[in-house]
């Protein structure tokens, strides 16, 4: 990250901008990020437009199985939203900067309240495959801080406040929802390591050690953009597997989109609800 020029990643950001905007004519409240094996939640919604990646000038294009590499731009009833299908992510080998890009992106584009959700692995106590788990914070000390270098003045403030990433009025609107719903929702803090490789036995006792309770390789560098520029932060994760030590057998990939095509239709609900309810806060 030593050698980023801020100004050009500011001057990328503006031009993909500029590249939605002529395509798209669509004024999004609230963005959605869908992690792995969540993406299909995409497809239930009252789409107005698809915009594919490679469509945007200079945009990052996810590698992964599983993610579409799509900004969906619809209606979730009559909440104006934009999903994206797909994240790009570190272990890709893009900068931080560029793995936030859709974030800030798609505040740009007018949206107010950033819906972060993944698929992880567990490490809470009593945690099993397929729970849902409300991201209450985070720790994102094993990746590099996006705003690292000159900072873009025209997103936010050089040091900018952490002390609440994950907005507490959000977090009462999932809770609320996921009662009326009678969804069981965990609770906990998200970690965020590098990945691709999963992580060790001893990394995860580490990450307990430190008070993490899902451990996964996406999310957190997002919410520490959104929050600098100013968007409403809250995220579910989907807990596709127990963590390494924990779990009894190897980790794989496939196991992870299994559990969260297990877990989608509750996934689903409690989106749509919380949503809904939260588009009446804005």
């Amino acid at each position: 990250m030593a050698g980023v020029n801020m100004n050009d990643v500011y001057d990328k950001l503006k031009r993909c901008c500029e590249s939605v905007k002529a395509r798209v004519r669509f004024r999004p409240d609230i963005a959605l990020v869908l992690g792995s094996g969540l993406g299909n939640y995409a497809e239930q919604i009252q789409i107005e437009t698809v915009l594919d990646y490679h469509e945007i000038e200079g945009f990052p294009v996810s590698t992964v199985p599983g993610h579409k590499g799509r900004f969906v731009f619809g209606y979730i009833q009559d909440v104006p939203v934009v999903i994206m299908q797909g994240r790009v992510h570190y272990y890709e080998g893009y900068s931080m900067t560029d793995v936030v890009l859709p974030v800030r992106l798609m505040g740009m584009l007018g949206a107010k309240v950033l819906f972060l959700t993944n698929a992880s692995g567990g490490i809470q106590e009593g945690m099993h495959a397929g729970d849902l788990m409300l991201i209450t914070d985070q720790i994102s000390d094993f990746v590099p801080s996006p705003l690292i270098g000159a900072n873009i003045e025209e997103l936010g403030t050089r040091f900018p406040d952490m002390s609440q990433i994950y907005q507490k009025d959000l977090q009462d609107v999932i809770r609320r929802s996921a009662k009326d719903l009678e969804i069981p929702l965990k609770e906990g803090v998200y970690i965020q390591l590098t990945g691709p490789n999963y992580e060790s036995p001893a990394e995860i006792r580490m990450c307990r050690t430190l008070g993490a309770d899902a451990v996964g390789m996406s999310t957190a560098g997002e919410a520490i953009a959104a929050n600098h520029m100013g968007m409403k932060v809250c995220g579910i994760s989907c807990v596709a597997n127990l963590a390494a030590g924990i779990s009894k057998t190897p980790l794989t990939h496939a196991e992870i989109q299994e559990s969260a095509d297990r877990t989608a239709p509750l996934f689903q609900k409690l989106v749509t609800e919380s949503v809904v309810r939260m588009a009446k806060l804005l």
